[in-house]
């Protein structure tokens, strides 16, 4: 007579360390793709903001907008990025980062404004001396850097990034 073998302790212990580990790796793994995979919708939201900001500035003889750097709550009466560009947008959640969950929901926007350029023609721009060079003058930031790369930009060429690419004196 055969009995039927099931399996031993040892390789049921084997059997879960196994699956243990490939647990261990693949957390991380699916953590850092939809970090990054937020990362790109946000960097997608900051072009759009640049459409916006671009259709503005056709309105306005190509002059940025006086706005406030940002807004601590829903209730400030401010002129920001999301009370002056909503108009150009489809929705409030244009300016909702996907990777933001707290900021958005106080402020209406996950996105600070560079001041430095308020009412500046777009040929005056500059930015830690930087002039003549829209590439590395930054418009619209994260308020948090919320991204494994970092902190997003929007530049004043409409181009959005992770990367810095502001310096003083470049």
């Amino acid at each position: 007579m055969s009995k039927a073998r099931g399996f031993t302790l040892t390789e049921m212990l084997v059997v879960l360390a196994i699956i243990g580990a490939l647990a261990g790796i693949g957390y991380p793994v699916t953590r850092s793709f939809i970090g990054n995979s937020r990362e790109a919708a946000c960097l997608g939201k900051l072009r759009s903001l640049g459409a916006a900001l671009q259709t503005y500035l056709q309105e306005h003889n190509d002059k940025m907008p006086e706005l406030a750097i940002g807004r601590a709550s829903k209730t400030e009466d401010l002129p920001v990025l999301e009370t002056v560009l909503l108009p150009y947008l489809d929705a409030p959640a244009a300016f909702q980062c996907p990777a933001d969950k707290e900021q958005f929901v106080k402020s209406g926007s996950s996105y600070l404004w560079n001041s430095t350029q308020n009412g500046l023609h777009v040929s005056q721009l500059s930015f830690f001396g930087i002039k003549d060079r829209p590439d590395k003058i930054p418009l619209i930031t994260d308020k948090e850097s919320w991204h494994p790369g970092g902190t997003n930009f929007l530049y004043a060429d409409s181009s959005s990034s992770n990367k810095p690419r502001f310096a003083a004196g470049n």
